[in-house]
């Protein structure tokens, strides 16, 4: 697979195994993502670990692949027509990654899109909000004494949890009996704003019924809580 190091995203972190997909990422909402569905459909692949904190993801290696500057980034060696190729954005990975093996998105095309609206419900609303939330919860936003943002945010982010709690009513997951790349998508949103956010109380999170018990038993699957984990920081 030398066409793999085509890319300098691949130079500046080798590959020992350049046959399997190559994951560039870290352990947030957005990178959990891919390792979780990775994890889930059982395709090799092999992770490396990119510190945002040392501003990895903007260095000319990194942007040549993401121009964006953040993770995941996935290099497929056999991807289309057989040919090396790069993707950035995790919900996009998640759709790529469904289509190429076939799993965790319907075959049916209706519930397949309403798959998909879910996942761009993900994307355009719960993950910019929920971010927005911790910043001024949890981090440099707290300095700011006019707390309107602050209210602002976590306001859409209880809107958010009530969207989800109406659509998890009476099932077990967001497209009903079938776990799909729409549970992959919020999983890791919802987990770090009670988490890692520390914002449960600020949501009011005790109080609804049925996005707490989805999100136990999302953490409960075994692929999930590997994907969770990985890349590695170590």
């Amino acid at each position: 697979m030398d066409d793999l190091y085509a890319f300098p995203l691949s130079r500046r972190w080798p590959s020992m195994h350049p046959d399997r997909l190559q994951l560039y990422s870290a352990p947030t909402p957005n990178g959990v993502k891919v390792s979780i569905m990775l994890e889930e459909v059982g395709l090799p692949y092999e992770p490396h670990y990119i510190d945002i904190g040392k501003n990895e993801t903007w260095t000319p290696d990194f942007l040549s692949v993401n121009p964006n500057g953040k993770i995941p980034v996935i290099i497929d060696p056999k991807g289309p027509g057989g040919k090396p190729f790069a993707l950035f954005e995790s919900g996009a990975i998640l759709l790529y990654l469904a289509e190429k093996t076939g799993q965790l998105l319907p075959s049916d095309l209706a519930r397949r899109y309403q798959t998909i609206q879910w996942v761009f419900f993900q994307m355009a609303a719960v993950g910019p909000m929920f971010g927005q939330l911790g910043f001024f919860h949890k981090f440099a936003g707290r300095e700011i004494e006019d707390k309107r943002p602050l209210e602002r945010y976590r306001n859409e982010s209880k809107r958010l949890l009530n969207v989800l709690e109406k659509q998890l009513a009476e099932q077990s997951w967001i497209m009903g009996d079938a776990y799909t790349i729409a549970d992959i998508s919020l999983l890791g949103w919802v987990r770090n704003l009670i988490g890692f956010y520390d914002a449960g109380g600020l949501v009011e999170f005790d109080t609804l019924k049925y996005v707490p018990a989805w999100l136990e038993r999302g953490l409960a699957r075994p692929a999930v809580q590997r994907g969770l984990t990985i890349p590695s920081r170590t």
